[in-house]
């Protein structure tokens, strides 16, 4: 979720949309996707504005057969499938299935959508089909072998690094928003030399194909725990808060 909030949240800067106005379709409805869910409500999409589907469709509020964590998505609009869903929305995101998504279903959705395909080994609609029926398109899946990879390992060990550091009684929303937006912000950063050549001396620069920084930039670990770390201070959960931030960011 941190990781997927980080892209969301610099997909919207290229694509200059914001993000309390944005409509959001998450496809899948389990721990994944309410994770994801429930972080993007803290980023700033409007709960009206998110419309979640499981394997029989919409989850809206006259349906019968939803658990408690189910029904919290639910929504009152006159939708039903995934389909209706997608019309005119902004996000796509997907925790769910293979091939479910398809490039008419593109076709139906606002300007430069987004679409997150996270289902994984094969993601909601590949990579090269996807982009090839939008060319306007902002595409991340969880494989290792297009760009934009939504990696869980941009946020371990390093989020937990923070939380232990000043001995966080718990991990909360103002932490896990920090690691995602500090995430978000060293995208944004120049691309040091050692990476670029770990690549293949590829350019690396915050655009569309550069959401996310690389798992193997070294400055993960400054940059996501200190944040993290920083916010538990902020928000009243650290029992050995940090003076000296220099002094903690070498060491």
């Amino acid at each position: 979720a941190i990781i997927a909030g980080a892209a969301l949240l610099n997909a919207l800067e290229i694509v200059n949309k914001d993000i309390d106005r944005i409509q959001v379709v998450v496809n899948g409805a389990g721990a994944g996707a309410i994770a994801c869910a429930q972080l993007y409500l803290s980023l700033g999409v409007r709960k009206e504005h998110l419309v979640m589907c499981d394997s029989r469709g919409v989850l809206r509020q006259d349906r019968t057969d939803m658990k408690v964590y189910k029904a919290a998505f639910a929504t009152d609009r006159p939708l039903h499938t995934l389909a209706e869903a997608l019309q005119g929305a902004d996000v796509f995101l997907g925790l769910s299935v293979a091939d479910v998504l398809t490039p008419a279903h593109l076709h139906t959705m606002a300007e430069q959508p987004i679409v997150f395909a996270l289902a994984n080994p094969d993601p909601e609609i590949a990579y090269d089909v996807a982009t090839k029926a939008c060319p306007g398109i902002i595409m991340a899946t969880g494989r290792s072998n297009c760009p934009n990879q939504v990696n869980n390992v941009l946020g371990f060990p390093y989020i937990f690094r923070g939380a232990l550091d000043v001995r966080a009684t718990t991990v909360n929303e103002a932490m896990k928003l920090a690691a995602a937006r500090a995430l978000a912000a060293l995208a944004k950063a120049p691309v040091p030399t050692s990476v670029q050549q770990a690549y293949g001396n590829i350019s690396l620069a915050f655009d569309k194909d550069y959401l996310l920084p690389k798992p193997i930039d070294p400055r993960l670990i400054t940059a996501v725990s200190v944040a993290v770390a920083r916010a538990a201070m902020a928000s009243g959960v650290a029992q050995q808060p940090i003076e000296d931030w220099e002094a903690y960011e070498t060491r």
